[in-house]
């Protein structure tokens, strides 16, 4: 069983012992520390509490809901819903902040509480920790019983998050309609089987080819929208001859498409895509991750705008997009974060956007694929002893390697003219992860080779 606390959230699986798995115990915990949080941030005593469709999820909601009652909260429950749906939720409401309960792609034994700030955004650095802080002290009171909070359920968030997309500028309805889509989704049986199809429906869509879209949490395959996982949906594109898939993970936050021959557009062209289409219509900055893709930079730079780097995660992928005034970025994880709408991943407003963009593009989707740069990601990792001094490794790769242009922000990427390669320290186990791109499988294999072996030859001089 598994208890991940971590700046972001509350992750962990369903049974065991309290502090050693996410049990009623470890919920009630948490929630009461977050709210005592917000609500010393804000002076706000609402929040907004949404969830997706994994089996644990109604169990965690109850805990979750008495909980915040509990503390004195009034809490706007907007059921069955979608991470950026909540997020969306929380500004509209004016709350202190929102929990989302899901373990976004991890398997149907894992929940999570997701927590946000006023903004609508994922907590900082800074106060994840003082929630953890608190947490650990017991430092809050519950209310007196003529302060209990109340519960209101509002269902009506689906349609308001559709309608502020169907309103965005760069969502053109009437050519996504005109270019007469055919459309097979795979939902992984959760909350998007609700909100894609209807979505879909509303920006002029009309046929759908619906897999796995009962919102029940029974996960018909490895919920990640990986292409390993999406096999069925592309046999799904092949047999209905669809004009592409789309793919979500359980908390519609991240997007993935498959293209009309059964290939793969792949979850990190997402962003690039989506980029694309929006810098043809509006000059301007963009931000990922270190390791994502190098053809956003490319898309980017010959938009005539300034590509960014942030450090691996939601927030810190945010914070460098306020800081450079971008406007479009995300992660290569199928993640597309526009700010127009809101600063946080959302693969409904990813849909309206890349859709509009090859209705007016006017080829297939695999031709829209070609006409971006051709790069692969080689993803490694190297399992190290846990007394074993990971940041001395690095430091020592770096001096290897100081003539290449390099960045510290994040463990360390070294670039190699149009190739790199990221090496970053897991926060939960002794591993090196190590992501090398170069424009072939065997080039971005060679190089991550290349890097391992100088590992391993700085270990043996140890």
């Amino acid at each position: 069983m598994t208890l991940i606390k971590s700046i972001s959230g509350i992750r962990g699986t369903i049974g065991g012992a309290p502090g050693d798995a996410l049990t009623p115990l470890d919920i009630v915990k948490y929630t009461s520390a977050y709210a005592a949080w917000a609500v010393s941030k804000s002076g706000i005593k609402k929040i907004v509490v949404g969830r997706d469709a994994r089996i644990s999820g109604q169990m965690v909601n109850n805990l979750v809901i008495g909980t915040l009652q509990g503390m004195g909260i009034d809490v706007i429950d907007v059921g069955l819903s979608t991470t950026p749906t909540v997020e969306i939720a929380v500004p509209m409401e004016k709350a202190a902040g929102g929990i989302i309960l899901t373990a976004s792609h991890n398997p149907k034994q894992w929940n999570a509480l997701k927590l946000l700030n006023a903004d609508g955004e994922f907590i900082n650095d800074a106060d994840g920790q003082l929630v953890l802080e608190i947490a650990e002290k017991s430092d809050f009171k519950y209310a007196e019983v003529n302060d209990l909070g109340t519960v209101t359920v509002d269902d009506s968030y689906m349609q308001k998050h559709i309608d502020v997309i169907l309103k965005l500028p760069l969502v053109d309805v009437d050519a996504i309609a005109k270019a007469n889509f055919k459309i097979a989704i795979d939902c992984v049986n959760s909350t998007g089987g609700i909100f894609v199809p209807e979505l879909l429906k509303a920006l002029g869509v009309k046929t759908v080819h619906k897999l796995f879209c009962e919102p029940d949490g029974k996960f018909p395959h490895n919920p990640e929208p990986l292409p390993e996982n999406l096999t069925e949906l592309a046999k799904e594109v092949l047999a209905k001859k669809a004009d592409l898939g789309i793919a979500v993970d359980p908390d519609v936050d991240r997007l993935c498409f498959v293209n009309e021959d059964g290939n793969m557009f792949g979850e990190e062209y997402t962003l690039v895509a989506v980029a694309d289409y929006v810098l043809k219509n509006t000059k301007g900055n963009t931000v990922s991750n270190l390791s994502s893709t190098r053809a956003l930079r490319d898309v980017t730079e010959a938009a005539g705008g300034e590509y960014h780097a942030a450090a691996v995660g939601e927030v810190n992928v945010v914070n460098k997009m306020k800081e450079v005034k971008a406007v479009i970025g995300g992660e290569g994880n199928g993640g597309v974060i526009y700010p127009e709408l809101h600063y946080g991943r959302d693969a409904l407003v990813g849909i309206a956007l890349f859709l509009t963009h090859l209705a007016k593009f006017g080829k297939s989707i695999s031709l829209l694929r070609h006409s971006y740069p051709a790069y692969f990601i080689s993803k490694n990792k190297i399992t190290l002893t846990p007394e074993m001094d990971i940041d001395g490794l690095l430091v020592k790769v770096k001096e290897k390697y100081k003539k290449q242009p390099h960045s510290t922000i994040d463990g360390l990427k070294i670039e190699f003219d149009k190739q790199w390669v990221h090496l970053r320290k897991s926060n939960t186990e002794p591993i090196i992860r190590i992501y090398s791109e170069g424009d072939s499988e065997t080039v971005a294999a060679n190089l991550a080779n290349k890097i391992i072996a100088d590992i391993k030859d700085i270990l043996q001089m140890q």
